[in-house]
């Protein structure tokens, strides 16, 4: 991975995007459904891509709403369905354009009461609240975000009753009918114009503010920091999290000091990421520059993406911390500082999760629940509360409240970052520091991600092989202990490969919009095992891809 010579500077205004050319071409782009690129798709988290390059246009909006409606009148959800938008450029036209749709299908939509921006598990957070106890007349949701992704993207996603990322089976469905309707010139689409569906009877006001940050109490410990006075730094990276951290900060009288709290959809105040791209990614050392270069101002200091769906921990000790490395601590801390949570609570990671979670879930005594990447695989155990806490190695986290019951079921930025302070000011240590006494115990991980072309067809056989695939005994010098295409927790398919051994690993999978396929890997000897790792691994996928007479050193296998 090349590393861009402005990475971590300040954006240069050549990187800036073209906001009213960027909206134009929303509504004047029309997307044509023979080309693979130009069609609705949905990944891990909704339907993504730039109306620049006709991937996000009104057309594409349009028809995916009134697929919805479709999928909500055949599954029979009639409740009202919450809407929220983040601060890309392409997401209040997006907004407009889904209203319109909702209001001529009849659906009660709840909006902003104040015209605001509203996170991700905002949504999630209301819909549970309203489903809670129910079993007719359940809700829904829509969030209208590309995430962390750079200022020309729109993204769209669906939340069903509950209240996480919809299944694969849901968004196939909804895919299907959507490009269908852009291949029949929208036909059958209804739509009212945005004044009347914003003044229809069928819209109501909700306030998301209020109601989330009513409650987290029943989730993290404000009373503590409160008391210790930790002081704490904010930066919303411009996103829909801006007005909730005063809120937070006010309402709990925190000593809470919002950094930035410009909004701007070029996000000029971003410093650029690794690629040389303006990308809104609080996991990123680059993109956090800024907030890093304040962190002696502050006993704590995080940051959210623009949805507030992922979370980014700045200590005065340790700068930004990993996001495997803040995973473990949190884990650590919660299984130990949660005394109402069930002794049979599990804790959720990700196949592509550092082995360190399942060092400290050994020592806490619980069950470790492995599933393949995507968020929507803990939302069954959320839910009914056999997941104490899920998390991703790409920042994304959530887990139950206080009191053992369901928070979220989609990922939280805030709440992870709000338990940051709540670790400061319980145990006197940032979680820099917590992260070193977990090294100091269980040994010092080395872990890496890259990437690798591939094409369409290798692709797709990545996602289908077998552990027989695997043609050698050993990976860096140690002996192979398992080769799993399964996902331990459930079953799975994990869309890929992973191989383990006693003290490392590695796993292989596609990416869903790219022709390449993601190597991830980790050593808890040192870097050099790591190198020798991955070197090997792209050697074992490269023999699974294109099977060949192969015998290994050690003549155990053959294909």
């Amino acid at each position: 991975m090349e590393i861009s010579k402005i990475a971590g500077k300040p954006a240069d205004p050549s990187l800036l995007i073209n906001v009213p050319r960027l909206v134009t071409a929303y509504y004047t782009g029309q997307p044509d459904p023979s080309v693979s690129a130009q069609r609705v798709a949905f990944g891990t988290s909704g339907h993504r891509g730039s109306a620049l390059d006709n991937a996000f246009n009104e057309a594409h909006i349009l028809a995916i709403t009134q697929a919805i409606c479709l999928y909500r009148k055949q599954q029979g959800i009639d409740g009202p369905l919450y809407i929220g938008t983040d601060t890309h450029a392409l997401s209040e036209p997006a907004f407009a354009s889904a209203l319109e749709v909702l209001a001529a299908n009849g659906v009660d939509v709840m909006v902003d009461a104040g015209n605001g921006y509203t996170p991700t598990p905002v949504i999630s957070h209301a819909i549970l609240t309203y489903n809670r106890g129910r079993t007719r007349g359940l809700a829904d949701g829509i969030v209208v975000t590309p995430s962390h992704n750079p200022p020309r993207f729109g993204g769209f996603k669906y939340d069903p009753p509950h209240g996480g990322p919809a299944d694969t089976h849901v968004t196939e469905w909804i895919e299907q009918q959507a490009n269908a309707f852009i291949a029949d010139g929208l036909r059958g689409v209804a739509k009212i114009p945005y004044e009347r569906a914003r003044s229809a009877s069928t819209v109501h006001p909700h306030p998301y503010l209020d109601s989330y940050v009513r409650d987290l109490p029943s989730v993290i410990d404000l009373q503590v920091i409160r008391e210790i006075n930790v002081r704490i730094g904010v930066d919303p990276l411009g996103g829909a999290s801006v007005a909730y951290w005063g809120a937070i900060g006010d309402r709990y009288g925190l000593n809470l000091e919002v950094v930035n709290d410009a909004i701007d959809p070029t996000f000029r105040f971003m410093t650029v990421d690794w690629d040389g791209q303006i990308r809104m990614d609080p996991s990123s050392v680059y993109a956090m520059a800024r907030m890093v270069g304040l962190k002696e101002r502050f006993d704590i200091a995080f940051a959210s993406d623009p949805d507030a769906d992922r979370h980014g921990i700045v200590s005065r000790s340790h700068g930004l911390l990993d996001p495997n490395h803040y995973l473990s601590v949190a884990i650590s801390y919660l299984f130990t500082n949660r005394p109402q949570w069930s002794q049979s609570v599990a804790v959720g990671k990700t196949v592509v999760s550092s082995g360190m979670i399942d060092r400290v879930v050994k020592k806490l005594g619980r069950r470790l629940v492995e599933v393949p990447v995507g968020f929507k695989w803990f939302v069954g155990g959320l839910i009914d509360g056999s997941l104490g806490f899920g998390g991703e190695e790409s920042s994304g986290a959530t887990f139950l409240r206080r009191d053992g019951t369901v928070w979220t079921t989609d990922k939280d930025g805030l709440v992870p970052n709000l338990l940051a302070a709540e670790i400061t000011a319980r145990t006197g240590k940032n979680p820099g520091e917590h992260y070193q006494e977990l090294t100091a115990e269980f040994g010092t991980p080395y872990y890496t991600r890259i990437d690798a072309p591939a094409t369409p067809e290798e692709k797709a056989k990545l996602a289908k092989l077998s552990p027989e695939a695997v043609v050698t005994a050993k990976l860096a010098g140690e002996p192979i202990t398992a080769i799993l295409t399964a996902a331990p927790g459930g079953g799975a398919p994990i869309g890929g490969l992973k191989v383990l051994t006693a003290n490392g690993w590695f796993a292989a999978r596609p990416s869903g919009t790219e022709n390449i396929y993601k190597i991830y890997a980790e050593s808890f000897k040192n870097q050099s095992h790591l190198a020798a790792i991955v070197r090997e691994a792209q050697e074992i996928v490269n023999h699974a891809l294109n099977p060949v007479t192969h015998v290994t050193s050690s003549g155990r296998r053959r294909i």
